[in-house]
Formats: C-alpha cells, structure tokens, sequence
C-alpha cells in the first residue's frame, strides 16, 4: 500500500542529501540522467555564466518511454543544427532525477512541469525558467482539442463508466492512482482539492503510484485502481490501442488550472545561452518538422517567454500538501 506520508518525508530527506550527495531515484540503462554520474557536463566558463560547447536535454515522458526514445534523435539533430553544438537529449526516469541532474551540472536544460519547475528553483536554486509550454486547449466534455494554444492545462480524476464514484468525496476508501509526488496533474493539484473537499489524500485513500499517465489509464481500466489521476485528456494517449476509452470512462472532477510545463535551464548558464536556446526552441516549433516532433515528444506546439509570477498557484496547492518549497 502506498503512504504518501513517508513518501513525503522521503522525499524532503532526499532533497537534504541530494544536495550533498548528488542521487535522487533509480535509473536504468535506457533511462538514466544525461551524462556520466562521475564527469560534469562539458562547458567553457565565461565572465557572464556557463557556455555549453554540447547542450545535454533531459526530460521525463507522460507515456512510455521506451516508445519515445528513438523520436529523440531528430529532437537531437534540429536543436543542434539550431545551436551550432552537439546536443544530447536523454529521457529520465522521474523529474527529481531532472532536479538533481540541473543541481549537479549534468543537464543543462530539463523540461520540468509545474511543482518540479517550483522545487528546482525556489528550494534547490538549480534552475531559472526560460519558456513555457504552449498546448491546445480540451474540451471538457470530449477530451477533444480546441485550435486555441493555451499556456495552462487541467488535472482530472476519471474512474470506470459503471463506478459509484460521483465525486471526489466519494474516494475514501478507495484506490487511487498517483504520478510521483512533484507531478502537478498526477498529484499534487488533485490530491490539494481532495483536502478542500474533506478527502485526506494521505489517509482516506489508498495510493498507488503508476508511472505514465497512459499505464495509469489502463490500470483503472484493468480494475487495478478505482480512479486516477491524469492530465486533461490523457484518455487520447490509449485511445490508439483502446478506441472505446472514453465510453469505458468518467471524469469526476476536473481541478483548476495548471500552468503548463516549463523549459529551465541550469541557473548559472549565461545570458547568451539563454537566449540561444530559448530562439531555437521556439525556432523548432515554428516549422512544421520540428512541431510535429516536439508534439510527438511532449505535446508542446509552441513556447513563450517564461514568466515566474505565473507559477504561484503551484507554490500555494505544493505548500497545501506539505511539500517543503522554500
């Protein structure tokens, strides 16, 4: 059974040695942190800030990963034509370990979703903020998308068709399926309205945690879980495999929304750089090429100059589940 309790603690007694020591989660072979552990990322040191002479991405899939890790070649090769360097773009298994990757200097650039981006840079001091993810907007009843780019996206709990679940009060006592801790749609935003609602996430429910929104999906509709929480409208990512997802599923509650998922970079990475990357990645998305590949990695169509204001939502639902920011 999971406790979100002692994952909580873990994880802050992680992010106290981490700083020391420089691990977070496990890896493995086909997803490990950019870079060798023992070797920091190859860079030229500058009056204003670091210079990478080869850019290392890393970022964490919101589907199977091993599906995605031949899509970042082409990723590799745009963003390299873009920055006149060498890039390497690697996947992680978890967004702590991206965190820790940009605290140690062996990424340089990490997508990070909300509640990561916020712990990177306000308790770790690891990492600024230099775009925002651009997606389409979905319709609250379909799960379809709108033609409208937006900068912000929803959580949703969704149970099985036939399910008594009405609404989030009626979880207690169930199970229910979690992304890690730091993931905003995957816990935080959902678990934070599940206490508005007098629904402690932490004792009133039995949490699993599933890695990937889409094997959370099909651990609800393999009668693994009662209910999951996902992004709006993870549905679409098994519809390939399940065309009958959503007549076999509900939403019951749809939480306020989310900013969307960031670009940071590494916080001493000059100036130039900064503005380097952030004009290729936006460069990328503006040709049909590369949108179509960024989509297929993240399902980003677009990016925008970051603004940190934007972000003190995830500060106040982060603090309202006792996660340590500061």
């Amino acid at each position: 059974m999971f406790k979100k309790t002692s994952t909580l603690c873990m994880i802050l007694l992680l992010g106290a040695s981490l700083a020391a020591c420089g691990g977070n989660n496990k890896a493995n072979n086909a997803a490990a942190p950019a870079g060798n552990a023992t070797t920091p990322t190859t860079e030229a040191k500058t009056e204003t800030g670091y210079a990478p002479k080869e850019l290392k991405v890393q970022f964490v899939p919101s589907q199977n990963a091993e599906t995605l890790e031949a899509k970042t070649k082409p990723l590799e090769k745009l963003l390299g034509d873009q920055l006149n360097i060498p890039v390497h773009v690697t996947v992680s298994p978890d967004y702590n370990t991206i965190v820790e990757a940009l605290s140690s200097k062996q990424v340089d650039v990490g997508f990070l979703p909300p509640n990561a981006y916020v712990l990177a840079h306000d308790l770790r001091q690891s990492a600024d903020l230099l775009l925002q993810a651009q997606r389409f907007g979905v319709k609250d009843e379909t799960g379809e998308p709108t033609e409208e780019k937006v900068d912000f996206y929803k959580a949703m709990i969704i149970v099985k068709k036939d399910s008594d679940i009405k609404s989030i009060k009626d979880l207690k006592g169930k199970k229910i399926g979690w992304q890690d801790v730091t993931s905003s749609a995957g816990y935080v935003f959902p678990a934070a309205e599940m206490k508005k609602a007098g629904i402690d996430p932490d004792t009133d429910v039995q949490g699993i945690t599933i890695k990937g929104h889409d094997a959370a999906i099909m651990a609800l509709l393999n009668g693994q879980v009662d209910a999951v929480a996902i992004f709006q409208d993870a549905r679409n990512t098994v519809k390939k495999d399940v065309p009958d997802v959503f007549e076999q599923t509900r939403a019951i509650h749809f939480t306020t929304p989310i900013p969307n998922d960031t670009i940071s970079v590494r916080s001493d990475m000059s100036q130039e750089w900064r503005e380097k990357i952030s004009q290729a990645f936006i460069a990328i998305t503006e040709d049909p090429e590369g949108a179509q590949i960024v989509k297929d990695i993240y399902t980003h169509v677009g990016y925008e100059v970051g603004d940190d204001s934007n972000f003190t939502p995830v500060r106040e639902y982060a603090e309202a589940v006792g996660q340590k920011i500061k």
